[in-house]
């Protein structure tokens, strides 16, 4: 038996302990920032710290086995009470040295990775909770009051049986200026002592912090990011913990996934931030949630179900390598499980997701990356049509991180978010494709003066990217930066939203008109359709080409290439009331003066 399986047996064997128990299970799919070196060294002592605490602990087993006269067995399940206060006992240490650490060398924030596709973050205490206020009327909750408590331990858990987007807390915005309710990770988490089993998931990951908020005996696959080979690999490295890692090609890119869920009743999570405190305490980042009951009976199988949320839910995680990690002994035996017994008809919003790697041929094509998009857009009825009866679509694109643009992919890629298929797109010359001009899409990024003046000032801008090079480039369309700034309050935002919004088709000369008067106007608004016809999108997408992917081929033969694996929602805004309750940022967002630049953190001295 290899190393690997030898692992995979063990935690498969740890994860057997105490899953009898029939309550919660919860997800969280993530990524989108690389370790910095001190965190790996950490990790490696970690690493240590565990191999040393199980060692001990077979010696001590072994030890006993010889008085008794009995053997033991190659993975003895007496012994995974004993492990965690041993592993736990050297974490303390390792912890309080790691603190010493960071607090030498950054004492307030990250260090910056590369940007675009990765943000480094740092780990810091759980913020506290708060009372929270009055939902909006976009995604309803239930009547289950919800009551302050510790982090830790929440005394009442609020069920979501209809969906609910809000804002998570962040020290520097409590109360939030706009008087909307917030998510802390203890009430998406529900409580601690439900937890039946969980998948979680995060390219920055604080192990150590994450661990805490569960019961050592729950059972936990945790998606993370590949290592340099891209491999994809599944191994045991905490008791009743299963590290999974999905395959990138070369190594290259990065699992973006953001997403929790829960046994019983199924809690489903799509979310911006990171499994480190950092995220979940000084960024403000977006989390929609919806609890999902059981079915009165399950359904069998369907090969052919329909490609709604819980078909698209399933493709993700066969895509992130959940399934080689699964046992019938855990509460979800296997991935098929998630339609037949669990009634998702309440779920109104679409899944979309990114998948990393080569997809070929139209049937890959359509489920991933901005073509997924497009046929979402469809089932919303939201296509704006070709010809003279089109309608026209403005795009509001706010994110962390900024990628390599040309006209031919904001083309490429408006042309999906307008629910037109890439067959006809494909079907134009790469001469055409590559001289139209930059469509309506505007592109919200804080300036530099904006980092400047918030609560953190500089240090708090270290996991927001654009570089120089990328703000130099000749025809870079920096006439579409607009200003990103909260609702909330002087914090900083890692949320990642597109606001669709639809308007009466124009002539090429009113167009023109409407593009010449954006260009010098620093306050300008879309009048929206009335009524209000638009849409919008969560999740763990920047807009970029890494996240969203890049088309070639020919109509007939397709190709799609896609560097990250990602997640997101996209659901109908009724009216422009809903528009800017939805959104993160403050609308209409103030677009960047001639003077202005953006926050381009490498140039900073805190970076």
């Amino acid at each position: 038996m290899s190393t690997e399986d030898e692992d995979l047996a063990r935690a498969i064997a740890l994860s057997l302990q105490e899953t009898s128990r029939k309550p919660p299970i919860v997800i969280n799919v993530d990524s989108d920032e690389e370790d910095d070196v001190e965190e790996v060294k950490f990790q490696g002592e970690l690493r240590k710290a565990i191999q040393a605490s199980k060692f001990e602990s077979s010696q001590h087993n072994a030890d006993s086995s010889s008085v008794s006269g009995t053997s033991q067995p190659s993975v003895d399940r007496s012994q995974v009470g004993t492990q965690p206060s041993a592993f736990l006992s050297e974490r303390a240490q390792l912890e309080k040295q790691r603190v010493e650490r960071l607090k030498r060398l950054r004492p307030e924030q990250p260090r910056p990775s590369s940007p675009e596709t990765n943000d480094s973050e740092n780990e810091e205490p759980p913020a506290k909770r708060h009372q929270i206020s009055t939902s909006n009327s976009s995604f309803s909750r239930s009547n289950v009051p919800s009551v302050n408590s510790s982090d830790s331990v929440p005394t009442i858990e609020q069920v979501f049986w209809k969906a609910e987007l809000r804002q998570t807390a962040t020290q520097h915005a409590e109360p939030r200026k706009d008087g909307q309710p917030t998510f802390r990770l203890t009430e998406v988490l529900g409580k601690k002592s439900d937890l039946a089993f969980a998948i979680l998931s995060s390219y920055a990951l604080d192990l150590p912090w994450i661990y805490q908020f569960f019961d050592h005996t729950v059972p936990v696959i945790m998606v993370a990011q590949p290592d340099a080979s891209g491999e994809a690999t599944i191994k045991n490295v905490l008791p009743n913990w299963i590290r999974s890692t999905p395959f990138l090609r070369a190594g290259r890119g990065c699992q973006h996934m953001k997403l929790f869920y829960k046994n019983g009743r199924l809690r489903v999570v799509v979310s911006t931030a990171n499994l480190i405190s950092y995220d979940w305490r000084n960024m403000e980042n977006t989390v929609w949630l919806q609890d999902i009951p059981l079915r009165v009976k399950p359904i069998p199988h369907d090969p052919k179900s329909p490609d709604d949320f819980a078909a698209a839910f399933q493709r993700v995680l066969y895509a992130v390598n959940v399934r080689p990690a699964l046992h019938p002994n855990l509460p979800l035996k296997a991935i098929e499980e998630l339609r037949q017994k669990w009634d998702w008809s309440n779920v109104k919003v679409q899944l979309v997701s990114s998948i990393a790697g080569k997809h070929e041929g139209w049937p890959s094509v359509i489920q991933t990356g901005h073509p997924r998009l497009m046929s979402v857009v469809r089932k919303l009825g939201m296509r704006t049509g070709e010809g003279s009866h089109a309608k026209d679509l403005i795009l509001e694109c706010q994110g962390s991180s900024i990628g390599i643009y040309t006209t031919q992919w904001f083309n490429e890629f408006h042309w999906s978010a307008r629910g037109e298929s890439a067959e006809s797109w494909l079907d134009r010359s790469k001469k055409s494709r590559e001289s139209k001009p930059y469509p309506p899409i505007k592109i919200v990024f804080p300036r530099k003066v904006t980092v400047q003046q918030s609560a953190a000032g500089e240090k708090g801008g270290g996991t927001i990217f654009c570089r120089r090079k990328q703000w130099a480039v000749k025809n870079f369309p920096r006439t579409h930066f607009y200003d990103s700034k909260s609702k909330g309050g002087p914090v900083l935002m890692h949320s990642k939203m597109i606001i669709a919004m639809l308007q009466e088709h124009q002539s090429g000369n009113q167009r023109r008109d409407r593009q010449r008067n954006q260009d010098d106007s620093s306050d300008d608004d879309i009048q929206v359709i009335e009524p209000a016809l638009g849409w919008a999108y969560v999740g763990s997408h920047n807009f970029t080409p890494s996240a969203w992917g890049t088309m070639s081929g020919s109509s007939f033969n397709p190709i799609l290439n896609i560097s990250n694996y990602e997640l997101g929602i996209v659901f109908l805004l009724k009216d422009k009331d809903e528009m800017d309750r939805v959104a993160c940022f403050q609308r209409p967002p103030e677009k960047y003066t001639y003077k202005d630049e953006p926050w381009i953190q490498e140039e900073s001295a805190y970076h």
